[in-house]
């Protein structure tokens, strides 16, 4: 019988609409993790001439891999993935589709049209925080997932995320400018590039808790509301109802996952 490595790696990749996020698992310890822009267009080869340097940097070699475990919401990037683990980490892929064996019943009409992310994310909250449970994942897209009383996903709401929103106000009007997404300082702009970031902050932070304060009203016991994604920190900082932040949820999902079908 082989000796298991203390050096083994675990591979977490969760490909999202605009990036993908690797995290590098050592003896159950997230040692690093790597953010890459989600680019269709990018070859295997391109993705392993990004990475190498960041493993490298971070003192771990790809080729001690134990397992690499994927959840992808763009399709056309699975095949180059699964090339880029036989290549560069010398390992088969596990995908997680809303399918697989997470250990959560999806109560979904078409269990297959959930992103698997949104699965993994319920999964993670609530083996931390138990049922029920919302998250609400700021990515390209807001998505608000809910676990019930019965630890079930039992669906959830989709909503275009704060980034579209400015960009089609910026693409859709003749004299107003792109601007950051930040909390302004007052609630009253005193000038356009601040009357567009109050409007769109405090907009959004007003969709956000609307959602959820409706969801309270719906889901018997729900006091927890998780949110993770890019921009996360930033409006939990305005919300009334999220209740912590935690931008490693899907990456914990994943390794979850992974341990129930190693």
């Amino acid at each position: 019988m082989t000796e298991a490595r203390d050096d083994k790696l675990l591979i977490l990749v969760d490909i999202g609409n605009t990036n993908t996020v690797f995290g590098i698992y050592q003896q159950d310890q997230l040692v690093e993790a790597f953010r890459l822009a989600s680019t269709r267009e990018r070859t295997a080869d391109e993705y392993m001439a990004l990475l190498l340097p960041l493993f490298q940097r971070a003192g771990l070699d790809p080729s001690h891999a134990e397992a690499v475990v994927l959840s992808s919401v763009v399709p056309p990037l699975e095949a180059t993935f699964n090339r880029l683990a036989e290549r560069f980490f010398h390992s088969e892929v596990l995908f997680v589709h809303p399918e697989s064996d997470t250990g959560m019943a999806v109560l979904y009409d078409n269990p297959a049209e959930v992103g698997a992310d949104r699965v993994v994310n319920a999964v993670a909250a609530r083996a931390e925080h138990g049922a029920p449970v919302v998250v609400v994942d700021f990515g390209t897209a807001t998505t608000f997932d809910v676990v019930d009383a019965q630890g079930h996903y039992a669906g959830g709401l989709i909503t275009p995320g704060i980034q579209i929103s400015a960009e089609a106000l910026y693409a859709r009007t003749s004299r107003l400018s792109r601007v950051d997404i930040r909390r302004p300082q007052t609630l009253i702009g005193p000038n356009t590039v601040s009357a567009i970031q109050a409007g769109l902050y405090y907009g959004y932070v007003g969709l956000v808790d609307g959602i959820l304060r409706r969801l309270k009203d719906e889901v018997a016991g729900l006091e927890t509301v998780i949110a993770t994604g890019g921009l996360a920190s930033l409006i939990e900082s305005g919300s009334e109802h999220i209740t912590a932040v935690d931008q490693m949820l899907t990456l914990k999902g994943l390794k979850l996952i992974y341990e129930r079908n190693r």
